[in-house]
């Protein structure tokens, strides 16, 4: 291209001395080179500022910035977005504890060129070792919003990935007061939906970035709650009605929700602990629901009697609870 467009790259970060600087030396090692890079500290305290510090009188493409008190993580995410220059046309988030690939932005931004009406732009990607982000056909570089909408959620397929994984387009960032919205279970995966109502998607047919798994990860402090079930029947209660018909949202609905009691009521009989129901209880006030524990007891006798009648057919059932 003539003229590489601005992008801001952004790292918000609190104590990920661990994997901070790898995260730094990836952006650092992109083949594209018109972005600014914000370090966005949060009160850290186990010497990741100082590592940040490092890496600015090494390029002056990168800023560090310091909060003035400690926030929690969407505002401190939210925060750093509003840190991003006017003149960029594109932000990329990476997570401080994530890398990309050296091949990320030019790809990614090369999309998203050929067509202005996309706003947000993924890829596959590398959940640990395990690759992801299938879904889109090969060849296919645009799609409509509602359509990869209407796929993830009739598919179960899950494009958007985390933070990391997307690079948006920097004017619809700047359109939204708080671009992740606060208060919500998945901030990331909502703003997600939420753009594809009126906007396109645009994919990279290669892996760009690689998300951290180990228990250190950000994104993975829930993981043993088994996250990817109750988020899914949140975005089918959220945003199910605004890209399906009317019958498909009522049968995917039913489907996913009698899914969900059936994990609860095993998860019950399993005696998980207090944090497992905080975190499900949390993630249901996000869309109005209350954690009934008469409806956990009742799914847990049906799942105990299944158990009891047919063991082969419920632990099928069991695993497929388990793997949403």
């Amino acid at each position: 291209m003539d003229q590489e467009p601005r992008v801001s790259v952004v790292t918000p970060f609190y104590n990920t001395a661990a994997y901070l600087a790898e995260a730094i030396e990836s952006v650092l090692a992109q083949r594209y080179s018109n972005f600014e890079f914000l370090l966005v500290n949060n009160k850290s305290t186990d010497g990741s500022r100082e590592i940040a510090a490092e890496y600015v009188g090494r390029d002056s493409r990168i800023k560090l910035f310091d909060n003035d008190e400690f926030v929690g993580q969407m505002p401190n995410y939210n925060g750093a977005l509003r840190r991003i220059g006017a003149d960029s046309k594109y932000v990329k988030m990476v997570q401080s504890d994530d890398t990309i690939f050296p091949d990320c932005l030019s790809s990614m931004v090369a999309v998203a060129e050929r067509d202005p009406k996309i706003a947000i732009v993924s890829s596959f990607y590398l959940n640990g070792n395990e690759p992801r982000g299938e879904g889109i056909a090969y060849g296919s570089w645009r799609s409509p919003g509602r359509d990869v909408a209407r796929l993830m959620l009739l598919q179960q397929r899950f494009l958007l990935g985390t933070p990391t994984v997307v690079l948006y387009r920097a004017d619809v960032v700047r359109s939204r007061a708080q671009f992740f919205p606060e208060g919500t279970l998945h901030p990331d995966t909502e703003v997600g939906y939420e753009l594809l109502l009126d906007h396109d998607f645009g994919f990279v047919h290669q892996i760009e970035s690689f998300c951290r798994t180990q228990e250190e990860s950000i994104t993975s402090k829930s993981l043993d709650f088994n996250p990817g079930l109750l988020d899914y029947v949140i975005v089918i209660e959220r945003f199910g009605r605004r890209f399906l018909t009317d019958s498909e949202f009522e049968a995917l609905r039913a489907r996913e929700w009698g899914y969900y009691w059936d994990f609860l009521g095993s998860s019950l009989l399993r005696r998980r602990e207090p944090a497992f129901w905080d975190y499900h209880r949390r993630g249901l006030a996000t869309i109005g629901k209350e954690l009934s524990m008469h409806q956990v007891r009742a799914a847990a006798l049906k799942s105990a009697a299944r158990l009891a009648l047919n063991p082969l057919s419920s632990i099928d059932r069991a695993l497929r609870s388990l793997s949403g």
